[in-house]
């Protein structure tokens, strides 16, 4: 499902005293192909989540179009965003957001209840998928980070989405889980659905199939990474264990080969 955002722009009233208006996003244009992983990067405040809301229909534009799969998203209301985006879009925070007095596969249960009925067969499928179904009974506060972030991970795959954005969804993970869930974003990617992902870490945004940079709202820079990048990729994951964990990933041959 491809996504079409042109010339959008998000302000938001100013805190600091004498008003005026903050300029989240500035005159905005972006395409993201059906199927295609895009890494978003940039610094602090540059508009990076607010890409995200929008995209995902928590939020609207002050100004510009936003179509996802050739739907015009200002004429919907928001019900029907609502309803839009319980059925094709999967969210992955980097703060988890489930309910703390709902065990594991409750909270994946949860994400059903908004879209049609609920299913423990398919919220168990789900959580086996992520390597969980043996603490599905578990409550979140007896799961560990990374074991959290795969049962947010089923949570935005049960009523499968042909989108996925994943804000900074391994931010706090140790290096073990990050790469679990990495591995899981790259099954989903090889599935053909679209991932829109924001990431500090240059080498998590390298797993994309391209790169943009946002500053101060604006597009920056984009870059795509060819087969030409995974192989200097590929020479440079020697140097740190999750270069070479992400390596394996890419298919690269061992140096010892």
């Amino acid at each position: 499902m491809a996504i079409n955002i042109r010339n959008v722009s998000k302000l938001y009233p100013a805190k600091a005293e004498g008003g005026g208006e903050l300029r989240a996003l500035d005159d905005v244009t972006l395409h993201v192909s059906t199927g295609e992983w895009l890494a978003v990067m940039g610094p602090s405040g540059s508009g990076k989540s607010t890409l995200v809301n929008i995209i995902g229909c928590l939020d609207r534009p002050s100004s510009g179009e936003v179509s996802i799969g050739g739907e015009e998203l200002a004429q919907f209301s928001r019900a029907q965003l609502d309803r839009f985006r319980a059925e094709k879009i999967g969210f992955i925070f980097q703060q988890f957001h489930l309910i703390p007095y709902l065990t594991a596969l409750e909270n994946v249960m949860l994400a059903q209840y908004f879209h049609s009925m609920t299913d423990e067969a398919e919220a168990l499928a789900a959580l086996e998928r992520v390597g969980l179904r043996g603490r599905a009974r578990h409550l979140p506060a007896h799961l560990s980070g990374g074991e959290q972030q795969r049962v947010c991970i089923a949570r935005a795959l049960i009523n499968d989405p042909q989108i996925i954005l994943a804000d900074e969804p391994t931010g706090n993970l140790d290096a073990q889980n990050e790469e679990i869930v990495l591995h899981l974003l790259r099954q989903f990617h090889n599935q053909g659905r679209t991932i829109v992902m924001v990431t500090h870490d240059p080498a998590v945004a390298r797993l994309a199939d391209r790169k943009v940079e946002l500053h101060h709202g604006h597009v920056a820079e984009q870059e795509s990474f060819k087969f030409s990048d995974e192989e200097q990729f590929c020479a440079a994951s020697a140097r740190a264990p999750f270069r070479r964990r992400a390596a394996a990933r890419m298919h690269c041959p061992r140096a010892d080969q």
